[in-house]
């Protein structure tokens, strides 16, 4: 397993290694020991999720509030997508700043997000099934997000815009900016990096 911080150091990009034949492959998805080795950053899922989505569809750029906030492992089961990871912690030398990274079943690579960005993806391919782990509980009362076409922002989604399907909420989600101005209390604080 190949874990390989992003232009963001506290995202991790995860290679795992990939074992195949003709009868098919196998792979391990996660080894806490590892990553923990690797990062130094104590980590415990808690909760599993699953999407199955079109051409097309974002979802995204979501967070958890604290107490609840969420760090993410993020991969493609079926399918392609652009994940996208934006730091959202005040204070932070990255403060507004992205990483992207194209997740596929073809290459099974994996995104870790910790807690402190916003998160989102848009599927590329015809369809896609989207799994991810995350380290607390889903707290609908502490749900927020970014608008993903916040201009500030400047994501290159990879996909003609026109083609782009959201949800009604996430259409209403504020910039980054605006967030800062009225609720700055719904953003996190930086600290340090994570694996320091």
């Amino acid at each position: 397993m190949k874990i390989t911080p992003q232009a963001i150091a506290d995202v991790l990009l995860i290679e795992p290694k990939v074992f195949g034949d003709a009868r098919g492959y196998f792979f391990e998805s996660f080894r806490q020991d590892i990553f923990e080795a690797a990062t130094g950053y104590p980590v415990n899922f808690l909760q599993d999720n699953e999407s199955f989505s079109a051409r097309g569809v974002l979802r995204g750029l979501h967070y958890q509030r604290a107490p609840y906030a969420q760090s993410k492992l993020v991969r493609v089961i079926q399918g392609e997508v652009i994940d996208v990871a934006v730091d959202i912690r005040v204070g932070s030398p990255t403060f507004g700043q992205h990483v992207a990274a194209r997740l596929s079943s073809d290459n099974k690579h994996q995104l870790f997000v910790p807690r402190g960005f916003a998160h989102g993806f848009v599927v590329l391919s015809e369809t896609a099934i989207f799994s991810y782990k995350v380290d607390n509980l889903y707290a609908p009362e502490h749900d927020s997000g970014i608008h993903f076409a916040d201009q500030d922002l400047a994501i290159d989604w990879g996909i003609n815009a026109q083609l782009i399907q959201t949800s009604d909420k996430d259409r209403a989600l504020p910039s980054l900016n605006e967030k800062l101005n009225r609720d700055p209390d719904s953003l996190f604080r930086y600290e340090h990096n994570l694996y320091e």
